[in-house]
């Protein structure tokens, strides 16, 4: 009888276990109800690109498709016309955690770029203003990635050009999950369940760490305490899902 009933106990707990798993993977794109409860909002419905928009107009470039489940740039042929940009929300945010799953095509690069002043008559692209965590594929000692790959604080999951980051990127082709978490001028960056940065924004240090990068003669670029946040159009093919957003 002991026995019966911990076999029973056992398969209980494997349906369970599938259950949650099945569960999960149908959230995709999708919030939870304690995510929802905690203040979470999706930017993604898995389906359109409603509330974002192509930086400096009001619609979304014809490059920018969704397919099975994520955002993405396809890159035109040689000859086609480009019709793209850096994919920008509608909405501004100040002190927010922010989180999206990026996936990138070989020896590619983007960037999630965030407090953006949108002002395309002074700021003619969003990393004008605009701070960024790069996306790219790094490359491995046997396959060669993005040229920015050999370079210090241009690698996937690096505060571009300012800081570099802990290296837990996964390989070209797999999906990575990114946190951004901006509190009070407090800046964290997570891949992949590894805090991987933290910097400070805005005081003495930060000015310092801007004149020594290639930033340093574009006017108030990292200044904005409140800006939108972009997915960057680079070129290559690129992909985004899971993206939600918390303010703070």
């Amino acid at each position: 009888m002991y026995k019966l009933i911990s076999l029973m106990a056992v398969a209980v707990f494997c349906s369970y276990s599938s259950t949650k798993v099945n569960s999960m993977k149908a959230l995709e794109n999708a919030l939870t109800v304690e995510e929802k409860n905690d203040g979470w909002v999706t930017l993604f419905d898995g389906k359109t690109t409603n509330g974002w928009h192509s930086y400096g107009t009001d619609k979304v470039g014809s490059d920018w498709k969704v397919t099975d489940g994520a955002i993405t740039l396809e890159p035109v042929k040689e000859g086609e016309k480009k019709d793209g940009g850096d994919l920008v929300t509608n909405n501004e945010y100040s002190n927010f955690d922010f989180k999206v799953d990026w996936k990138i095509s070989p020896k590619g690069n983007s960037g999630i770029i965030f407090y953006i002043h949108e002002d395309s008559s002074l700021y003619h692209e969003t990393y004008n203003t605009g701070l960024e965590m790069q996306v790219l594929d790094n490359g491995t000692a046997t396959r060669l990635g993005h040229p920015d790959g050999k370079l210090y604080t241009h690698r996937a999951g690096d505060l571009y050009d300012l800081l570099a980051s802990k290296e837990v990127v996964h390989p070209q082709g797999e999906w990575n999950h990114v946190e951004i978490i901006s509190l009070n001028g407090k800046l964290d960056f997570y891949m992949n369940g590894m805090h991987t940065l933290s910097t400070h924004l805005w005081d003495g240090n930060w000015k310092e760490m801007i004149a020594i990068s290639k930033f340093k003669d574009m006017k108030n670029f990292g200044t904005f305490k409140q800006g939108k946040i972009s997915l960057q159009d680079h070129g290559n093919q690129v992909w985004y899902k899971n993206i939600m957003i918390k303010k703070l």
